[in-house]
């Protein structure tokens, strides 16, 4: 056997060697992550806190809250302190588990935007049958099947990754630790890995892809039948966004994961895994929150209660 040297660290290349862009590349990711973190906790304590929305659609979207929450401070935070340190080495372990977690929010982000096509379905195509269709005990079912079927492709993903042995390089063209960027500075034969990579990836990605799209035809064809021009334009608002979100993910995830090699090049990589990673979990509280009037309305309620509990408190302190 020839000689290998056990790699213990990785080295992620990032954006740019220059010191001014990575302090301006430091500022825009905290920009968007404080974004994406006060957007994805308000709904969270949103759907949390007020009892009128514990319904079907809002127990999905604070799911949906919580895994863009997750999905963007597995990779922010670590690329915004090696832009700001200039540090950029990673553990072993520590891309191990930023693989794992990675897979498992891209997944469950991708299974409950499915879930949530079917809920606007039943919704919109089957108003008579929501309630006994969404029941609760169908809307676990529904979420408990979502991760764990994600916590089992990350399992695997992730196995068949680091069982390889990587002695080539440990320079990894990617601001985080990602499974095609391994691959290429793997020194194992890498064939079953593409082939596994590509199979259940594509058994996943095609199976959410017809359940929305199966979902949204029948969607659009009732929608189209509303009399009302008013009731059409809502029906739209609220599906047509959660179908471009979705179109983005699917389509920047699978062309990481599923193209050539000889289609790779160190900036498509870049922003292909921006587009996934980081768009997402930013537009989903736009899209689905700050256009929502039921979300709004609680939020300004909450927001009111918070402050008038504090205005009542001050004249009873003065007195004491």
């Amino acid at each position: 056997m020839s000689n290998r040297t056990t790699v213990t660290q990785f080295f992620l290349l990032g954006f740019s060697d220059v010191r001014e862009q990575q302090i301006l590349q430091f500022l825009m990711f905290l920009v968007i992550y404080l974004a994406a973190l006060v957007g994805n906790l308000l709904i969270i304590t949103v759907v949390a806190l007020d009892h009128h929305l514990h319904t079907p659609m809002y127990f999905f979207l604070g799911n949906l809250s919580f895994i863009d929450l997750c999905y963007i401070s597995v990779t922010i935070p670590k690329s915004m302190a090696d832009s700001l340190t200039n540090n950029r080495v990673i553990s072993f372990s520590g891309c191990v588990t930023q693989v794992f977690l990675v897979v498992i929010f891209a997944v469950a982000e991708l299974a409950f935007l499915t879930v949530m096509a079917y809920d606007r379905y039943t919704a919109i195509c089957r108003p008579l049958h929501y309630r006994v269709t969404m029941n609760r005990g169908a809307c676990a079912q529904m979420a408990a099947g979502s991760w764990i079927s994600s916590m089992i492709c990350s399992v695997l993903h992730t196995a068949n990754t680091f069982r390889l042995h990587f002695c080539r390089s440990n320079v990894i063209a990617q601001f985080f630790c990602d499974i095609p960027q391994l691959l290429k500075i793997s020194c194992s034969d890498t064939h079953a890995n593409v082939i596994v990579m590509i199979a259940l990836g594509s058994l996943t990605d095609v199976v959410c892809f017809v359940l929305i799209i199966v979902s949204y035809i029948h969607i659009f064809s009732t929608v189209m039948r509303i009399p009302s021009e008013q009731g059409r334009y809502k029906a739209f608002s609220t599906c047509i966004p959660h179908l471009i979100v979705f179109c983005l993910f699917i389509s920047t995830a699978s062309f990481t994961y599923m193209r050539p090699r000889s289609m790779s090049s160190t900036s498509l990589d870049l922003t292909a895994a921006v587009l996934y990673c980081v768009v997402p979990p930013l537009m989903n509280p736009i899209i689905y929150s700050l256009r929502n009037k039921e979300i709004k309305s609680s939020l300004w309620k909450m927001i009111g209660r918070i402050f008038f509990s504090q205005e009542k408190q001050i004249p009873h302190t003065e007195l004491l």
